[in-house]
C-alpha cells in the first residue's frame, strides 16, 4: 500500500504524508553503502553529480554538471565527506542538517584539467583523499572512482592511492528504486505530459523546431523542472536517419514529427518521445507508426520481475531487418534503459549486448523503452518511448500522453464546399411533423 498521497502535488502539508525527503536521503545513502560493503572497495570518491547528489543529497545546480567542480567521499563506515565548489559548502553547513557540519568543506578539483598540475590543485586533492583514507584505516584499501579526469587520477596515483571502478557500485545501489524515488519519476513525467499537451498545440505549418524547443522548456521551468538536459525535435526529412539533434527547420504540411524530452525534476529524470503528423497522415506513416508501436508494446508486455532482458531484446527487429550492417549502426533505435537520478541506469537492453549479458528483471527497477520505425515513403518515421515501473505482478506506464495512435495536430481547414452545403441545409425548409 503507498503511503504517498496527492501525486503531482510540489507543496508540503500537514494534513497528509506526501513525499518523504527524509526518507529518500535516508535510503538512497544505505543502499550505497551496502552496495559498498558488499565489494572489495575501501571507499568511493564520486565526481558524477548524480552520484554526489544520490549519497549526500546536495546540488549547486545545472552549472556544476560538466565541470568535476565538486567531488564526495564514501567510506564504508560513517558520514560521507562533500568538497564543494567555494561558497556553496558554508551553504550545505548551514541548510543541510542531514550532513555534520564537519562533512561539508570548501575544496577545489582540477576541474577537468583546467587547474593542472603547475597549480597544485591535483597533489592537495590526492593528500587530502590520502589523508581521509588513512584516519579512517582504508589506506591500504582501493579506492572506487566513479569518473574524474586524468590530471586528478594521475595525482592520486602519485600519493600511492590504488584506484578502481567505483561506478558500478553505484550503479547496482541506484537499479531498484524506493517509492519515494518512483514517486518522484512518476511526477517527472507528469511534468512532460502537459508539455506534450502544449507541444500539440504549437505544432502547424510555419513553426520550427527551435520555438517548439523553446516554448517546451520555458513550460518545463515553469512546472518545477530544476534541469533541461536535451529536448530533441525531429521533423519532415530529418526523421530518417533520426539525426538526434533539434533544428530551425520550418514544419510544413504532412510531415511527420517526434520529440524527446529529457529533464530533471528534484533530481529524476525522464526519457520520453512522442510521435505527430501535422496537418494529415500518410498511410506510410500510419504504417510505420502501426509498426513502431507494436515493437514497444511487445517490449512491454515482458517487463516483469523474473523476466530477462534477453527476452525483451529479443521481439525487437535486428539491425539487418531495418537495413543496419550490424547491431552497433543502429544501436539505440530499439532501446531500454534503467531511469533514475542518471538519465542511463542499469540495466541497458539492446540487441547488441542483452544476448550475451542478460540481467533478471526485479521489482522497483524503472525502464525507459523507446522505438523506431523508419516509413516506406524514405523520409518520415515513427519514435515512441513509454516509462516503466516494474512492480510485483507486473508493470505500469507512468508515461501518459496519449500514444496508442498516431495523433494529427495543427488542422483546422475547413473546405468552401462544406460551408456552402451547411448554408444550403440551412435554407432548407423544415418538413411538417
Amino acid at each position: 500500500m503507498s503511503h504517498i498521497a496527492s501525486r503531482g502535488a510540489t507543496m508540503a502539508v500537514d494534513w497528509e504524508q506526501r513525499i518523504d525527503f527524509a526518507k529518500l536521503r535516508r535510503d538512497r545513502l544505505e543502499r550505497a553503502r551496502a552496495k559498498l560493503q558488499a565489494s572489495d572497495l575501501g571507499a568511493l570518491l564520486l565526481f558524477d553529480p548524480n552520484n554526489i547528489r544520490y549519497v549526500t543529497s546536495t546540488h549547486i545546480g545545472e552549472w556544476a554538471r560538466d565541470k568535476n567542480a565538486r567531488y564526495a567521499l564514501l567510506p564504508r563506515e560513517g558520514d560521507p565527506l562533500l568538497w564543494d565548489f567555494g561558497s556553496a559548502a558554508r551553504h550545505h553547513q548551514m541548510y543541510a542538517p542531514w550532513l555534520p557540519t564537519a562533512s561539508c568543506r570548501a575544496g577545489v578539483s582540477p576541474m577537468r584539467g583546467a587547474m593542472p598540475d603547475e597549480t597544485g590543485v591535483p597533489d592537495a586533492l590526492a593528500r587530502s583523499i590520502k589523508r581521509e583514507l588513512e584516519e579512517r584505516g582504508l589506506g591500504r584499501e582501493p579506492l572506487g572512482i566513479d569518473m574524474t579526469d586524468m590530471v586528478a587520477l594521475d595525482a592520486l596515483h602519485r600519493a600511492g592511492i590504488a584506484t578502481s571502478d567505483g561506478s558500478q557500485v553505484m550503479l547496482q545501489a541506484r537499479a531498484i528504486k524506493t517509492e519515494e524515488e518512483i514517486a518522484l519519476l512518476d511526477h517527472a513525467a507528469g511534468i512532460v505530459d502537459a508539455v506534450y499537451e502544449r507541444i500539440y498545440e504549437l505544432l502547424r505549418p510555419g513553426v520550427t523546431e527551435s520555438h517548439i524547443v523553446a516554448e517546451a522548456q520555458r513550460l518545463l521551468f515553469e512546472l518545477g523542472s530544476e534541469q533541461v538536459e536535451a529536448i530533441n525535435a525531429v521533423s519532415g526529412d530529418r526523421c530518417n536517419p533520426h539525426p538526434h539533434v533539434f533544428s530551425d527547420r520550418l514544419l510544413r504540411p504532412g510531415d511527420q514529427a517526434f520529440f524527446d524530452i529529457i529533464h530533471s525534476f528534484m533530481g529524476y529524470r525522464t526519457c520520453y518521445y512522442r510521435t505527430f503528423s501535422v496537418g494529415g497522415a500518410s498511410q506510410p506513416q500510419l504504417d510505420a507508426y502501426k509498426r513502431c508501436r507494436e515493437w514497444l508494446d511487445d517490449a512491454i508486455t515482458l517487463v516483469k520481475p523474473g523476466a530477462m532482458t534477453s527476452e525483451i531484446a529479443a521481439v525487437w527487429p535486428s539491425a539487418h531487418e531495418l537495413g543496419f550492417d550490424d547491431e552497433a549502426s543502429c544501436f539505440g533505435l530499439q532501446f531500454g534503459h534503467g531511469l533514475g537520478v542518471g538519465l542511463y541506469e542499469s540495466p541497458m537492453i539492446s540487441r547488441l549486448h542483452s544476448f550475451d549479458n542478460p540481467v533478471q528483471i526485479e521489482e522497483g527497477m524503472v525502464f525507459a523503452l523507446e522505438t523506431y520505425c523508419a516509413a516506406s515513403d524514405g523520409i518520415s518515421a515513427a519514435r515512441i518511448e513509454e516509462e516503466v515501473v516494474v512492480t510485483a505482478d507486473g508493470s505500469r506506464i507512468i508515461t501518459r500522453f496519449p500514444a496508442d495512435e498516431l495523433l494529427v495536430a495543427g488542422r483546422t481547414y475547413v473546405r468552401g464546399a462544406d460551408l456552402v452545403s451547411a448554408d444550403q441545409q440551412a435554407r432548407e425548409p423544415v418538413a411538417a411533423g
